[in-house]
């Protein structure tokens, strides 16, 4: 998943707001998450990376919570629907819908949209975000991102919250872009990665550090088909790797910091995200594939390849 937007200047001190503006990386979890060589840029290679068009449910609920974090329960529902074609592009979109419950019992509804695209090259994401809380607009954000050739800057141009423009670093990958590097990593036995990544998160102005921890690819021989799990039966035709990949304020040094979050999951070579785990230090929430659906494949336009 892929990609993903984790603090939306709202109360630190208030984790109801912070866990569901926070989902929007979510997406990223379902397709595109951080990968490249050891300590190096990120650059795919190798055989080609075919992402399946897909749509999958995941059941939300809280992991853990420490004493103080203000969280005591968490319940939810995300689904998420990936289409498109290495000829066209890609197209994500989210909803993820949660009720959380504070330590004095007070629940918050949040319901967090989101949709993107992003240009098979990689030279262009358009994104919008909107978040509810107990049905009222709390936040949106929407922008257009473009560059021109590979290493040039990025430029977003932001319609909301407010129109203005933001330049990014050359090495700032895109969520599809940054998955087909890290399905191309996974596939040739790189553990430790590190990239840049941007998806439109949180106001549209910044983007993340990421250090990603790959493990011992999953054979696909070995994958085993959950009656619970409606639709995985197929999900055995596919490698899979487990992840962990932890995302850091730009600046800060990655050695002494303490990662702003970090998301595990299993991570399949079609683009479909298993089971996952969001720790944002105080309480962590987990995500459980419960409904898989894959869904006609675009077919390229031979006049335009």
């Amino acid at each position: 998943m892929a990609t993903n937007d984790v603090t939306r200047h709202q109360h630190p001190r208030d984790p109801g707001h912070r866990t569901s503006t926070r989902r929007q990386h979510l997406i990223v979890a379902a397709t595109a998450i951080a990968a490249v060589n050891t300590m190096s840029t990120l650059a795919v290679a190798g055989p080609a990376v075919s992402f399946i068009p897909h749509r999958a449910i995941y059941d939300i609920s809280l992991a853990n919570s420490a004493t103080g974090s203000g969280v005591e329960g968490l319940t939810g529902r995300m689904v998420y629907e990936f289409n498109g074609s290495k000829c066209d592009g890609y197209t994500q979109t989210m909803r993820f819908v949660s009720r959380m419950t504070n330590q004095e019992g007070a629940e918050t509804i949040n319901d967090l949209r989101n949709s993107s695209f992003e240009d098979a090259a990689a030279s262009r994401l358009r994104f919008s975000s909107t978040q509810y809380q107990n049905d009222k607009i709390a936040e949106a954000s929407q922008g257009d991102a473009m560059r021109g050739k590979a290493g040039a800057s990025a430029s977003v141009d932001l319609v909301k919250p407010a129109k203005s423009r933001v330049t990014l670093p050359g090495d700032v990958y895109f969520p599809m872009q940054h998955a087909a590097a890290l399905i191309t990593a996974a596939r040739d036995g790189r553990s430790i990665v590190q990239a840049n990544l941007y998806d439109g998160a949180e106001k549209g102005d910044k983007y993340y550090l990421t250090t990603t921890a790959i493990g011992r690819k999953t054979e696909r021989s070995a994958v085993k088909s959950k009656a619970s799990v409606t639709g995985a039966d197929r999900l055995a035709e596919f490698d899979s790797w487990p992840m962990a990949i932890s995302y850091f304020e730009p600046g800060q040094n990655k050695i002494d910091a303490v990662p702003t979050y970090e998301l595990s999951v299993q991570y399949y070579e079609n683009g479909v995200t298993g089971n996952l785990k969001i720790d944002y230090g105080g309480f962590a929430i987990a995500g459980v594939l419960k409904d898989l659906t894959f869904l006609e494949p675009a077919k390229c336009n031979t006049a335009n390849p």
